[in-house]
Parts: structure tokens; sequence; C-alpha cells
């Protein structure tokens, strides 16, 4: 097994965030998620400091760590200064270099994060792009959806936005330049090896569960990742 612990000591954000943990609750009392999911920060933090590399894996490998809306509202409260938001931080990072998450419901569904948001960001710019919301993938949008993607060039420019066209304002083309750019600050700060990993642990558990994995979002694993939805909440 992987010294767990000891791997979580290499991440800043546990260095910064774990002090030492009186198992009071204030974190749990204040935190957000804690109202709608079987949620308990406390619980995470207390975990973590016991050191045991099997109650680690146990939380790398559920849906625990992904219910936290890294909102750091446990920061301001913590009467140890403890950031259970940072230690969450670091426990996803090494759920993903492990590829750990593949085994939860809710870590599986990083993929649809890594090929919605995460790909928009890197190929317009944004990191929620109007061509690319659909009400197939997003029918809480409505109908009214549908018609302003079809109308999308004369309703943005009477609302002043610069869509599709270079220069200045709202939803403006970026440049290529700063595209690349983009792509260089994911590649130096790990982020495109950790979309890379998700994309290969997520191949291996398609496999694993003889469902079909391709690129895009029209495929048997992309579809079931995406519309699953346990009790948790």
């Amino acid at each position: 097994m992987e010294n767990l612990y000891q791997k979580l000591t290499e991440d800043i954000r546990f260095v910064e965030g774990m002090n030492a943990c009186i198992n009071c609750g204030t974190c749990t009392a204040i935190c957000p998620a804690a109202q709608f999911y079987d949620y308990d920060p406390r619980m995470v933090v207390d975990t973590v400091q016991h050191k045991n590399d099997k109650e680690i894996e146990y939380l790398l490998k559920s849906d625990t760590i992904w219910q936290c809306g890294e909102c750091l509202s446990c920061k301001t409260r913590c009467p140890r200064n403890n950031v259970p938001g940072y230690i969450i931080q670091a426990l996803r990072a090494l759920s993903t270099e492990l590829g750990y998450f593949a085994e939860s419901e809710k870590g599986r569904q990083q993929l649809a994060l890594k090929r919605t948001i995460g790909e928009h960001i890197l190929k317009h710019g944004y990191c929620v792009y109007i061509d690319e919301v659909n009400t197939e993938m997003y029918p809480e949008q409505g109908p009214v959806w549908d018609w302003m993607q079809k109308n999308a060039t004369p309703l943005l420019k009477r609302l002043g936005a610069n869509y599709k066209q270079d220069g200045a304002g709202t939803l403006r083309n970026t440049s290529k330049e700063s595209l690349d750019d983009l792509q260089r600050i994911f590649d130096i700060t790990g982020a495109t090896e950790r979309f890379n990993k998700i994309e290969h642990y997520s191949k291996l558990k398609s496999e694993e569960l003889g469902i079909t994995f391709d690129e895009g979002l029209n495929n048997d694993y992309f579809k079931s990742i995406y519309n699953s939805k346990s009790d948790i909440i």
C-alpha cells in the first residue's frame, strides 16, 4: 500500500490546512455542504490526523471528499486554525493522482467537469461558453435557451456583447496568444497532467465496467457518469 499520509504531507495545502484538530465540530456547523449532504468535515480532518493509511484510502475512494464546495467557510471559524477545505483539496489531488477517484460516483464525475468546463477554458477561454451549453445536456435551461442560441448573433449584438468578434467585449474571441498562454499555465501548474490522469483512469474504469469509452460526450461511459445521481442528498 502507498504511504498515503506521507504523500499528503508533501502537498502544501495539507501543510497549511492541518494543525491540530480538537474535534469540536465548528467546521461542520458552519459548512454549507453539510446542510445538504451527509457530509462532516470534522470527520475528514479527524480521520486524516489519525495517520491511518487504510482510513485515508477509504476517504480517497469515497464520495465524501467530492462533496465540499471549497467555499472555505471553515477557515474563518476553526479555533485551531485548521482549514478543512485545504485538506479536502489535497485529498482530491491525491485521489486523482492514484486513480482512486474512479471508485466513487462523484469522483467519476470529474471526467464530466474535465470534458466540459476544463476543455471550454482551453478551447474558448471561458469556463462556460454559450455555444457549448445545450438543452440536451442542460434541460433546465428550457426552450427559451434554444431560441437564444438560434438567435445569438443579433441578440447578443443588441445587448452590447462582442460575440465571436475580435477586440474587447463580452464573449469576444479569445486570441490564439491568450489560449496558448492558458495551455502553458495548465502545463506548468500540473493541470494538464491531472487532466491526463482523469482520462487514463476513467478509461480503465470503463473497461472494468464493460462500458464504451471514447473522446467527447457521446459515449456510454460519459453518459452514465453524467446522469448518475445517488440518494446521498
